[in-house]
């Protein structure tokens, strides 16, 4: 937490010198006034000064933008990072991520991406008395990845039903088994549950 505390001879003096000290606008800053001070007996004698303290406000948007473009600059990767306001969840951060290197920031079947997403999380959330779900996308890749899961989804749900035997897919992350689940659960024909321990859970289909 960025803070100073500053003093003057009015209160309006001390905010202004601890927001220059701090480089911040008022609109970037939490100001706690602990003494407004006194001028003393006919302004002259026995004042005292105003006391207050700037306190930096926690931005979570900012933090988890800040800390990305920080791994990327280290990276020598050459990403925008975009926040998108979420409309309907203020709990909800959304990043966009654009790049000529998009495979390098996606990694193999998203984990590049999915262990970024979460290192964001971490990031933001240590810093705020909220709890933010950080989601990460990079140019469209979730909708398209989501897809991918729910033809999977049904090519072996159709294999369970065919061979009667249960059917096992790869290890997959929580919200990807989860799209697994959904893309099947309408069918009463078959049913899908999760085995394992993570990282190394998987999806089960089966015949009814």
């Amino acid at each position: 937490m960025v803070s100073c505390k500053e003093t003057g001879n009015s209160v309006e003096e001390a905010i202004d010198k601890a927001l220059k000290k701090l480089d911040l606008s008022r609109q970037e800053a939490e100001i706690n006034i602990i003494d407004e001070g006194s001028k003393g007996f006919l302004g002259l004698i026995g004042g005292k000064e105003a006391v207050v303290e700037v306190t930096k406000k926690i931005i979570p948007s900012e933090i988890g933008k800040n800390f990305l473009e920080e791994i990327f600059s280290s990276s020598d990767l050459n990403v925008e990072v975009e926040y998108i306001e979420s409309k309907s969840d203020d709990k909800q951060l959304y990043f966009n991520l654009s790049s000529s290197e998009l495979g390098l920031v996606i990694g193999h079947r998203g984990e590049t991406l999915d262990a970024l997403q979460y290192l964001t999380s971490l990031a933001v959330n240590r810093e705020t008395d909220d709890y933010f779900r950080i989601m990460l996308d990079a140019e469209g890749y979730r909708e398209r990845r989501k897809e991918t899961l729910e033809r999977l989804a049904n090519k072996m749900k159709n294999k369970a039903l065919e061979t009667g035997r249960k059917v096992m897919l790869d290890p997959m992350p929580p919200h990807e088994r989860r799209i697994i689940h959904l893309a099947i659960k309408d069918d009463d024909r078959v049913k899908s549950y999760s085995e394992g321990e993570e990282p190394f859970r998987k999806v089960m289909i089966e015949k009814v």
